[in-house]
């Protein structure tokens, strides 16, 4: 057979091994203890247990020897009575003769090999007349018989005469020792492996944009040092970003203030020329200071909700209609979620305005995915992106003007920010190629 190879090997081993910090933990202790226990019982049974054993049935083999040839110098029943009454009073032996009787044929073996071949050993260097014997008729005894010229000379033995009986006390207590220490050691490694989860479930909340209240640390002190430097953190980030909202939000009003005189001076001007391309100049400051404004401060501290997805695609239907292209949904009707409704909102509200504005046909599409998460996908037959260019899309600001003419009325924050809601859910968007012949943007959210 051919071998295979160490690194084969080491990644077999690999992918059998448990992948969670639990279940590495408790390999840790159990492997060696298992090891231990098999180690000593091992050591128990072949120094210890055999050694008695063997040492029993000699002893046993000597006074059986003895009975056989104190009857043989003497075969008489006077001489008969007198042997067994001894062999009864000073070595608890049943001695009798069964006249004209011959050995058995058949041979009854014991589960435990080692037990009959120990004891057929002994006979066999004790005694000098044929022999038989049996350590499986009587469950307490040892049935042992001699053929002597006038019949079978019969010897019932106690077992515990011949094998170490009390045994399985040790192996019981050993496995009870084992239990009460790997019981006490998961217990531990329980609660030091909850204190870790206890930080990954703070920090997966934190990265979907939840709120939640801080927690004590707890644990090994290491861990309780993790967990203080993410709360920590925590509060520098959030800090951080409510400074920036508050800044834009700031600077967005400062803004807007000369926005809307600019807009009052210039509805209560007489007609001119450059009236119109005034006014949608201002159309797009405006809407572009509603970008800047959405994309820093997104949607972090809205609470999530079940929503129905059919519901969510009919509004975004509704803004390819009214931007000109023809829409088609299809959504199960009975397909909902636990999303930040608002949020993604916004994000299925980018991604349709960029298929309407450049395709004439899109397609809004939801499914459920095996894995228990959902699929939405909005696709158009416009020119889409290089499949070279789809991450560069995805950064803030970026237009692909050459590809796509992207983001034509706003500042290339549309896919930026679709990608930082779903990612806030725990998902993600990825772009390909639609059917339709253009772009096919999926968002794929956990369940």
């Amino acid at each position: 057979m051919r071998l295979l190879p160490a690194g084969v090997w080491a990644r077999v081993l690999k992918r059998r091994l448990p992948t969670s910090l639990w279940g590495r933990s408790l390999l840790i202790i159990v492997l060696p203890v298992l090891v231990m226990q098999v180690a000593v019982t091992w050591a128990f049974f072949d120094m210890h247990w055999q050694t008695v054993t063997a040492r029993l049935s000699d002893g046993l083999a000597g006074d059986i020897a003895w009975a056989s040839e104190s009857y043989a110098d003497d075969p008489t029943r006077e001489n008969l009575a007198i042997i067994a009454d001894r062999a009864q009073r000073s070595m608890s032996l049943s001695v009798d003769l069964r006249e004209g009787d011959v050995l058995p044929d058949e041979r009854h073996r014991g589960p435990i090999g080692v037990v009959d071949r120990t004891l057929e050993d002994a006979l066999r260097s004790r005694v000098d007349r044929p022999v038989w014997f049996s350590t499986t008729q009587y469950p307490a005894y040892v049935d042992i018989r001699v053929q002597h010229p006038e019949g079978v000379l019969r010897v019932i033995a106690p077992r515990e005469r011949a094998v170490a009986t009390q045994a399985h006390i040790f192996v019981v207590w050993l496995f009870i020792a084992t239990i009460l220490l790997m019981g006490v050691a998961i217990l531990f490694i329980r609660n030091q492996v909850r204190a870790i989860e206890r930080l990954a479930e703070a920090a997966e909340a934190f990265g979907r944009g939840e709120t939640r209240e801080r927690f004590k640390p707890h644990g090994a002190r290491e861990v309780r040092a993790a967990a203080k430097a993410f709360l920590d953190m925590r509060d520098r980030i959030q800090r951080h970003i409510e400074q920036r909202t508050a800044l834009l939000a700031s600077v967005s009003h400062d803004l807007r203030t000369p926005l809307t005189r600019l807009r009052l001076e210039l509805a209560l001007a007489p007609p001119f020329k450059r009236a119109a391309a005034m006014k949608g100049d201002l159309d797009e400051m405006e809407h572009m200071i509603d970008e800047y404004l959405a994309f820093a401060r997104g949607e972090a501290g809205e609470a999530a909700q079940t929503v129905s997805i059919a519901d969510l695609l009919a509004v975004a239907g509704e803004d390819v209609r009214r931007a000109g292209a023809e829409v088609e949904i299809s959504v199960p009707e009975d397909l909902s979620a636990s999303l930040r409704p608002l949020s993604i909102k916004r994000a299925l509200a980018n991604l349709a305005a960029n298929a309407a504005a450049h395709g004439e046909r899109v397609r809004l599409a939801a499914r459920a995915l095996p894995s228990g998460g959902i699929e939405i996908t909005v696709e158009d037959d416009g020119p889409g992106i290089p499949d070279d260019m789809h991450e560069e899309a995805f950064r803030p600001f970026s237009r692909l003007d050459e590809s796509r003419n992207q983001n034509r009325k706003g500042v290339g924050l549309g896919l930026a920010i679709a990608r930082d809601v779903a990612r806030s859910h725990g998902g993600d968007i990825t772009l390909g190629r639609s059917d339709l012949g253009g772009l096919r943007a999926a968002i794929r959210l956990p369940g």
